[in-house]
């Protein structure tokens, strides 16, 4: 059997694309064929999407010994973003699939490849009425352009094929869109994906403020915006101003319409609306009511795009629909852990796919959902724990995620204490500067595997509160919140202005201070904040972690005016936090107790 060697791409590209799709080396437990060996027919397909006609490459994998008297299952996947069905990651998928048993079709999504039309962002209408054409492939209801056909898939109705579909990021949204319009989805494994791109790029992390666009993710944004360009990489360190003036010509138009909205820095409240209307519309917080296929959710812990609280969110929608759904807390995300996993962890190059604690609970899921066997598909929830020296033992697991339940206090000193009587009366304050002034990540190192430096904070633009030496292990599982009251007269002003830019903008983190001063911050998350109003309190999601603060160790809550990975604050607005006896700021934390 001969395999066409993958071409040649720009490096962010195909880094991106690699990393997006690299955990995917998981296939379910169908039986093995009698040497593993398949054969792969490359194909094209016309379809329409969208109002426009497109073409899709794809391959199809037939295992040996599958045929019209013994059909199989089948398994549909496509590429992360910047990658295509040729890269080695996403390639991966139809070879461990095919090697078990499955009839496998991976596609280049709309937009990659050899795959033309524009890309937009696997909008269900388009990207997904896309895929729901190879679904017809694979029940035998249409041809490929050349003639070819399947009539070995098993089939559970008249044009109803049994298949699954599993891929990272990019080619996990689409699972969950292609879900939304055609229910014949059997089983999904969407992996490191997003709930809500209006989240995902320009992030608020403040409660109930889901319709005012927060911090824009600028260095992620448009990392991925060169990708879906093919423009060669220019670095880390570009400006936004170097952004705002290159053009758009592989995306849809609303893409293209959002992307320089997100740059000008600039969101009146009309652009606002619709700079949040298309980034929803093509996100699964729109349309998982309408996904009924049971979804086994993998999201990576190290992960600044995507991050836990995404996962989660569609966890919860999903439960509340009644769609069978688990979820499991991997190690590695885009921020890392993917393409050089931690031991134990998923590794699409080594193909060993039942050595891991995930990979078998994909096996089973498949195996209950496309084989229709009674096995156990394991927990509700699980999540990876960095600190167990032993890889067998990392994953915990649950039947509930965790809820808040440890409360610190935020003193007028500084300090974090475990009662609010202890609270003193005192206020910290901060100011923003032109340039920013913290600095949590540069977001393509952690693809691109290269040094960053380590998280920092100036003196005198942010304020901190820290706790007292842990008498014991805590362990944080899940997404702290935390509530407090800041003055800010500059910002005051300005909030009323129409435009949600002059609203003050703050990052809140949480480090992990080892007794010898040596501050971490977990994963280099950080939670940016639009405040809402000013004048009142307002209560802030932090990302979801699973860490451990060791004994010994202390918690150091933190409020900064700035970070080098988002646009931040339009003009100077000073910020003062003010503790009145009885009356703190309020941080709580998902901890498991042991």
């Amino acid at each position: 059997m001969s395999r066409r060697a993958p071409r040649p791409r720009a490096v962010l590209a195909a880094v991106l694309g690699a990393v997006l799709a690299a955990p995917l080396a998981l296939a379910g437990p169908a039986p093995a064929t009698a040497n593993g060996e398949y054969d792969v027919t490359a194909l094209k397909f016309t379809v329409r999407a969208g109002g426009r006609t497109c073409t899709i490459d794809a391959d199809l994998y037939r295992p040996a010994g599958v045929d019209s008297a013994r059909p199989a299952p089948a398994v549909l996947a496509t590429n992360g973003f910047g990658g295509s069905k040729d890269d080695g990651s996403t390639d991966a998928i139809g070879k461990a699939f095919a090697r078990r048993g499955y009839v496998g079709l991976v596609y280049s999504g709309l937009g990659f490849g050899s795959s033309d039309c524009p890309i937009s962002l696997d909008d269900p209408a388009v990207d997904g009425r896309a895929a729901a054409h190879l679904l017809d492939f694979l029940a035998g209801r249409r041809t490929a352009d050349d003639g070819t056909g399947v009539d070995h898939v098993i089939l559970d109705g008249p044009g109803d094929p049994r298949v699954g579909m599993i891929g990272g990021s990019y080619g996990g949204a689409i699972q969950l869109a292609t879900a939304s319009v055609d229910h014949r989805v059997d089983a999904l494994v969407p992996m490191i994906t997003w709930h809500d791109l209006a989240y995902s790029l320009v992030p608020n992390n403040a409660v109930g403020a889901r319709d005012l666009p927060g911090a824009f993710k600028w260095q992620w944004t448009n990392g991925f915006y060169l990708a879906g360009e093919s423009r060669p990489p220019l670095g880390p360190s570009l400006a936004p101003s170097r952004v705002r003036s290159l053009t758009c010509r592989h995306f849809v138009s609303d893409a293209c319409d959002t992307i320089r909205t997100l740059n000008s820095g600039r969101y009146p409240a009309d652009r606002s609306a619709g700079l949040l209307s298309y980034a929803r519309k093509v996100s699964p917080v729109s349309y998982l009511h309408r996904v009924e296929a049971p979804t086994l959710l993998v999201q990576g812990q190290a992960d600044t795009l995507f991050n836990l609280n995404e996962a989660t969110a569609t966890y919860r929608t999903l439960r509340a629909h009644g769609t069978p759904v688990k979820m499991i807390w991997q190690a590695g995300g885009h921020s890392g852990g993917v393409t050089d996993p931690a031991a134990g962890e998923l590794d699409l190059r080594r193909g060993d796919l039942e050595s891991s604690y995930v990979g078998r609970r994909i096996l089973a899921w498949f195996d209950r959902h496309l084989h229709r066997r009674n096995v156990d598909t394991g927990p509700a929830f699980a999540y990876y724990r960095d600190w167990v020296r032993d890889p067998a033992g990392r994953y915990a697991t649950a039947e509930r995620l965790p809820a808040p339940g440890l409360k610190l206090y935020l003193s007028g000193d500084g300090t974090l204490v475990d009662h609010r009587a202890k609270a003193v009366r005192g206020s910290l304050s901060y100011t923003n500067r032109p340039t920013p002034t913290s600095h949590s990540e540069t977001s393509v190192t952690g693809v691109l595997r290269l040094p960053d430096p380590a998280p920092y904070d100036t003196a005198g633009t942010y304020a901190g509160w820290t706790s007292q030496p842990l008498g014991r292990a805590v362990d944080v599982v899940g997404a702290p919140l935390a509530t407090l009251k800041v003055l800010s007269p500059a910002a005051e002003r300005t909030q009323g202005s129409g435009d949600a830019a002059d609203r003050l903008v703050l990052f809140a983190k949480l480090y992990d201070v080892a007794p010898d001063g040596t501050a971490t911050l977990a994963h280099r998350l950080i939670a940016p904040v639009r405040v809402p109003d000013v004048t009142e309190p307002f209560t802030v999601t932090l990302p979801g972690i699973v860490h451990r603060f060791g004994k010994g160790h202390r918690l150091r809550f933190v409020i900064a005016a700035s970070d080098g990975a988002y646009l931040g604050n339009r003009g100077v607005k000073p910020v003062t936090v003010s503790v009145a006896p009885g009356n703190p700021g309020v941080l709580e934390l998902p901890v498991v107790r042991h």
